[in-house]
This record gives structure tokens, C-alpha cells and sequence, in this order.
């Protein structure tokens, strides 16, 4: 048995790397770019754009795929778009289902508005999943309290904000610096210079850019 021994330094290095390999390869199983890398996405280092196939030996083969592969297909991108495990995915559809209107849209709607996709698209966070990890550690608030759940509700009308002793923080900085590269939807309204946004309104369907067809996901469902 051979045991090899890293430096604190040299181990962060190596942590990262096998993080961004395994996160950067869900892009490439769905085919298209899940931005869940921040920044690096926009690079020539993505993984995606240097590889836009899936992976595996069978990665650049011609497969057909059944209805139900393709429904399934369409539920883990969402998922994995958004950041949530199975059990939080199938909750938010029965809820959205049990709302009034279409469920694919009630569902939509639903994702966008959890914390940790706010924090995102309002710019305080370069991904969703530093996005969750910032708001697990206590960093923001909602109308002046405490918001430490990724997946609590935004309802129209909250504030979102950056708790003060937070503010300096290198993530945080380096995401508003970096938040001119992505366009503010109409329903969120953000102040960068005062660590804040607020959600103007609920989004609709069509202010909801993700390209994907809910109603394969509400197909997939209803089986």
C-alpha cells in the first residue's frame, strides 16, 4: 500500500480539481451548459466548450432515445440546473402542482424563487452552489432576518440583503464584479452598492430563461 502525502495547499488544489471534473461533467451528460461553475463557464476552460459531447466511451455515439429517457433527461437537467436532490425536486412539483394554473410554470416559478436562486441571479454569489453555501453559513437576510435555508421561498415584495459583516468577503466581492456578464431579469431588482435586491414580482413563464420543457417534466410525473 502506497501512501502518498500532500501539503495543505497542494490537497485544496486537488480537492477542487476532482470537484469541478465531476460538477463540469453534468453539462456534458445534458448536452448543454448548466453554469455550475461561475465564472468558468465563461472561459475557454469549460469543460463543455472543449467537449461538447457526453462522456464516457459511448459519449460521441448516435443513440435514440425513448419518450420516457427523454422526460427523465429533462427532469435531471432541471434538477441539476437548479442544484436540488430528487426528494426537494419532487416536493417542489407537488406543490406546484396542487397551486392554481400550469404546473410546469407553477413549478418554474417555484425554482427560481428559492434563496439560493435569488442570491444568484441578484449577483451576490458566482453560482447557485456558492450561492447555497453562503446562504448555509449565514451571510444574508430576508426583510432583516435571519435566512439560512437554500431552499426557503422568496415572496414578492422581500428584501434579500448581505448581512454587514459579511459584505467584505472576497466571494461576494468577486460576484458583483462579475454580475455585469449576466442580464437582471424584471422581476428582481438589485442594489450592489448597498448589498441588497429585492423581487419585484413573481416570474412569470416567460421571464424564465432556462431552456427547458416543463411539460415533459409534468409527462414524466403524471405516468
Amino acid at each position: 500500500m502506497v501512501v502518498v502525502h500532500l501539503k495543505e495547499e497542494e490537497f485544496k488544489r486537488f480537492y477542487v480539481s476532482c470537484i469541478n471534473k465531476s460538477v463540469c461533467k453534468f453539462c456534458r451528460r445534458e448536452n448543454q451548459k448548466l453554469f455550475l461553475k461561475g465564472d468558468r463557464c465563461f472561459t475557454d476552460k469549460c469543460s463543455f466548450e472543449r467537449r461538447p459531447y457526453p462522456p464516457g466511451q459511448h459519449g460521441q455515439s448516435r443513440l435514440k432515445f425513448s419518450e420516457f429517457a427523454l422526460q427523465l433527461r429533462e427532469k435531471q437537467k432541471t434538477k441539476r440546473y437548479y442544484g436540488v436532490n430528487e426528494k426537494q425536486f419532487l416536493l417542489s412539483f407537488k406543490e406546484a402542482d396542487r397551486k392554481k394554473g400550469e404546473t410546469g410554470a407553477n413549478l418554474l416559478s417555484s425554482l427560481e424563487t428559492r434563496l439560493d436562486n435569488v442570491v444568484y441571479t441578484l449577483g451576490f454569489a458566482s453560482s447557485r452552489r456558492e450561492a447555497r453555501q453562503l446562504v448555509k453559513h449565514n451571510h444574508f437576510t430576508i426583510n432583516g432576518k435571519k435566512a439560512n435555508i437554500p431552499s426557503m421561498q422568496v415572496k414578492k415584495g422581500d428584501v434579500v440583503e448581505v448581512r454587514e459583516k459579511s459584505r467584505e468577503m472576497n466571494k461576494v466581492m468577486a460576484a458583483i464584479e462579475s454580475a455585469a456578464r449576466r442580464e437582471m431579469p424584471t422581476w428582481l431588482e438589485a442594489d450592489h452598492k448597498a448589498f441588497k435586491g429585492t423581487l419585484k414580482d413573481l416570474p412569470k413563464r416567460e421571464d424564465v430563461t432556462v431552456p427547458v420543457e416543463e411539460n415533459m417534466i409534468v409527462e414524466f410525473y403524471s405516468r
